[in-house]
């Protein structure tokens, strides 16, 4: 008798602890960082990680300071689940995760939340036909759902969709735009579900946004179009753009090209209309380090949203 009313307090203080972690903050944030061949060993060409450079990953993760974070080129479990240890070594932690592979063999795309995962919709197996021939999305897609507070969730869909990298299959160009349709088929379901749907939709994308891959993911009219949060550096650059139809001249590039020596903005966070409604533009950005390029040729952004009525 005392050992099930002992299990039974037991029970109510993890409860009771669980919804004191939900509803701590009024606000809340989501990142999304290509860690750049995050592997624990070599891979065909790309090379192990050194220990080095994941230091100066968990810096920019841990000066980054998000709730939620969305990786692209992360290795398998192995490299993944260090990564978590050694951030929660380093004194954050996340408690929950999860690891999606697809085709590509090496490198994949993983999530680390402080908020509990109620439900996981791994897509590993998405394939297209291109000229007669069956293609298959290389990294697969991550959707979660994620338990912010007690009256507050929303679902992130994170991907990596092909790079500009020549491959003898397919033009590159063609094999984005396909996954990006792949992608925004789960974007339009979670709209037909339910119109008012929550969700952000994140990670490395590989394009510019006026490229038809991020047209199709973005979409192109209406309540379904997502919002773009263009994260930008905070140096006091103004965010209203200086002529109709073009971006804002601050800084958001988050990618950086050393062969052709390029910059540009290919890592997004996007925002059901749903989700908009909660975002805080003052407190999204695109974290400015210096040696960032230490850690990888991506830099991490990041998105701020109130969590209403707690």
């Amino acid at each position: 008798m005392h050992s099930h009313r002992a299990r039974g307090f037991a029970v109510g203080v993890f409860s009771f602890a669980l919804s004191l972690r939900l509803i701590a903050a009024d606000t809340f944030s989501v990142g999304a960082y290509n860690v750049e061949n995050y592997l624990d060993a070599p891979a065909g060409t790309r090379p192990m990680k050194s220990v080095a450079a994941k230091a100066k990953v968990r810096e920019s993760i841990k000066l980054l300071g998000v709730d939620v974070i969305a990786f692209e080129e992360m290795g398998g479990t192995n490299a993944f689940l260090e990564l978590r240890a050694s951030l929660k070594a380093d004194g954050v932690d996340y408690p929950h995760w999860e690891h999606v592979s697809g085709w590509d063999t090496n490198i994949h795309v993983a999530v680390l939340s402080k908020f509990p995962i109620t439900a996981r919709r791994p897509h590993t197996n998405e394939s297209f036909l291109l000229s007669g021939r069956r293609c298959f999305v290389s990294r697969g897609f991550g959707e979660v759902d994620l338990q912010v507070s007690a009256k507050f969730s929303f679902t992130l869909l994170f991907a990596h969709l092909k790079s500009k990298r020549p491959v003898p299959e397919a033009d590159q160009a063609e094999l984005r735009e396909q996954e990006a349709i792949l992608l925004r088929e789960k974007i339009d379901r979670l709209l037909t579900e339910n119109r008012n749907a929550r969700f952000a939709v994140v990670g490395d994308f590989n394009d510019t946004k006026e490229s038809k891959a991020i047209r199709t993911v973005i979409g192109h009219y209406g309540s379904k179009q997502l919002v773009d949060t263009r994260p930008a550096e905070r140096n006091g650059d103004p965010r209203t753009a200086t002529k109709k139809g073009y971006s804002p001249m601050n800084i958001a590039w988050t990618y950086f090209y050393g062969k052709e020596d390029t910059y540009s903005r290919i890592d997004y966070i996007l925002l059901s209309k749903a989700m908009a409604e909660s975002w805080d533009e003052k407190e999204t950005y695109v974290l400015a380090l210096p040696r960032w390029g230490e850690a990888s040729d991506h830099r991490p952004i990041k998105a701020t949203f109130r969590v209403p009525d707690k």
